[in-house]
Parts: C-alpha cells; structure tokens; sequence
C-alpha cells in the first residue's frame, strides 16, 4: 500500500512511520523542514532504507501537496497538527489560535481538496482528540464516541472542524479520538500544572497508537467511524498517578498539591470496546512507558537526581498556582 503520511516526524508520526515500514507499506513523509526533522528521517532512512522517502512542505500552501501526493496515492494519515503545549513547532495553538487555525484547519481543507482531484478512492485516518468534549469531570464516565462536543480550547474547535471537513469530503475516512499520548521523550513545563490531580486521565501509549493506525489500515469495517484510542481500563488513572510516577522515574519526586490547579482538564476516560474489538491494538500500560521512559533518558537520570533539588525549584516557580497560595498564606499570617 502507498502511503502519505503527515506530520511523519512528530511524536505519533514517527513511530506510525516505523510500523508501516515494518509492515513493508511505501510511505510518503510530509512534514515541515528543520534540524529535528532531518535528523529523524536520517535515522529511520539509515534503518529501512528501501519503502519511504520525504517532501518537506507547508499544509497551508497547496502547491506542496499537490507536488508530494501521487495520483496512485492508497491512504493518508492526518497526523500533522498545532496542540496547545510541547508542539515542535515551537507554537502552541492557544497563544496563536489564527496561525493554528491555518495550519491546523486550512491545511486539512487543502489536503481534502488535493485528495479529491487526485484520487476519490483514497482512503484518509485523521487523528481528533478527546479534548472535545470539554471539561466532563461532573459525567458519568466514560466518554461516548456519540456524545455532544463541548469544546473549550482553539485546539479542539479546530479538531471538530477538521472532523467535519473529512467526515463530509465525500472520500472513506476513519476519525480517531485519542486520549493522552505522553511523548517518550518527555519534557517537563509550566504546562503540567493545568491539570488537576483528581482529574481522570486516561493514557495510551504511542506505539499502542502505530499500531491502531497501521491495523486500521489493513481493516475494510473501519471505515465511515469514529472511534475513540485509549489505552483500555489498565491504562484509566488519576492525574496524580501520572504525575508522581513520572516525577518518581525520573528522580525528581512528587511535588506539592498546591502547586496544581482545581480548574478540571479536558480529558477524561473512554469507551474503547469498539476500537479495540476492531483494531486490537491496547498492548501496552503505564508501567511500560515509564520503563521506555527511562530508557530514553539514560544518563540523564543521575543528572537530574543529582540536581534534583534546583529542579524542584525551578518547575515550582513556573506554577501559577503555587505562587499564588504562597502569597495568600503569607497574607494571612500577617
């Protein structure tokens, strides 16, 4: 199968990259150029070799599409996206929601449009987000793939408008809502306190994700559904399991409640009986992330236990939260 695959050098990308390869499909990468980039295809290049090659390009200028999708094209992965935080673009799509938008929605609509004169028969999976559905703390979980979005960020506005765009493009799609795909390579950021630590979390593990796409691929029932990918009742925790184990591995140790919100996130736990059923991709847990966590880290672990202390400092200082209770508790004492 030839494949066109956006977004092929981020955190879902690659790794979706590796499975198809190793399912010996041809893969065509587009993605933005830059250091990071190049330096990811270089490696896999060096490991596959043969199946794949690369158009460096831009989803807002058509021109770029039209040049890197062939007519024979069999299937697109829409992975290619702005998010709210740790995006390696470097922009994040709620401090500059109108570039997003371009990017994020213009870019899908010239995508569809490319597909629809090149080859109606194509086949697209495009990745939503559970973050549509809003903050849903007060339900009774878990998530529904037929629930009524209540969206709350740009990011997730632009992912139901991308839904629509594909689910009336007239071409056979398939729409996974994913829960929270951690990267490997995780990077600790203000970010991290935005989240309660009695928020349902619900984890999936990114190459439990490869694998749901590439088996998707393979598998006529999936089309014209939208299918939630989460990690499955293992992998459905609170937000401080996530945090203090993370924290835990790494060396550094829990930090303190205060330091986090109370303002409930948007993500929760899912329904997956029909993607699993279908796709049989929940492979892995949180334990198992943890450990390729580390992994990835290596050395650096016994850096960041030896300054375990100045990080504590410097990642409490980037919370708002914490700053804020100090200075109420400082006046009441007064």
């Amino acid at each position: 199968m030839k494949i066109f695959l956006t977004g092929a050098f981020g955190n879902i990308g690659r790794y979706t990259l590796e499975e198809l390869l190793r399912r010996n499909h041809y893969v065509i990468c587009f993605d933005i150029k830059n250091k990071k980039n190049e330096k990811i295809f270089s490696e896999i290049k060096h490991r596959f070799k043969n199946n794949l090659e690369v158009f460096w390009g831009d989803l807002r200028k058509i021109d770029d599409l039209e040049k890197a999708i062939p007519n024979d094209i069999d299937a697109v992965v829409h992975l290619a996206f702005i998010i709210p935080k740790l995006s390696s673009t470097g922009i994040e799509s709620e401090k500059a929601p109108e570039l997003s938008r371009k990017i994020n929605v213009g870019g899908t609509e010239n995508l569809v449009n490319v597909l629809k004169k090149k080859n109606r028969n194509v086949k697209i999976i495009f990745t939503s987000s559970l973050h549509i559905y809003g903050r849903t703390q007060d339900k009774e979980p878990p998530r529904k793939v037929w629930e009524i979005p209540e969206p709350i960020e740009h990011y997730s506005f632009h992912k139901i408008e991308c839904e629509n765009i594909i689910k009336n493009s007239g071409l056979s799609f398939c729409i996974f809502r994913l829960s929270a795909v951690l990267p490997i390579n995780i990077r600790l950021d203000k970010g991290m306190f935005d989240v309660p630590l009695e928020n349902r979390f619900e984890f999936v593990h990114v190459k439990d994700v490869a694998t749901a796409i590439a088996n998707a691929l393979e598998n006529n029932e999936v089309w014209g559904k939208v299918l939630h990918i989460g990690g499955g009742k293992r992998c459905q925790l609170y937000y401080k399991d996530i945090v203090e184990k993370v924290l835990k591995t790494i060396g550094i140790g829990m930090l303190p409640e205060d330091a986090f919100t109370n303002i409930p996130f948007p993500i929760d736990w899912l329904d997956t009986e029909e993607s699993q059923k279908l796709l049989s991709y929940q492979k892995r847990t949180f334990e198992d992330y943890l450990m390729d966590m580390k992994k990835a880290l290596g050395l650096k672990t016994y850096i960041i236990k030896a300054f375990k202390h100045i990080i504590r400092m410097w990642l409490l200082s980037h919370s708002p939260y914490y700053k804020e209770r100090k200075f109420i508790k400082r006046l009441r004492i007064n």
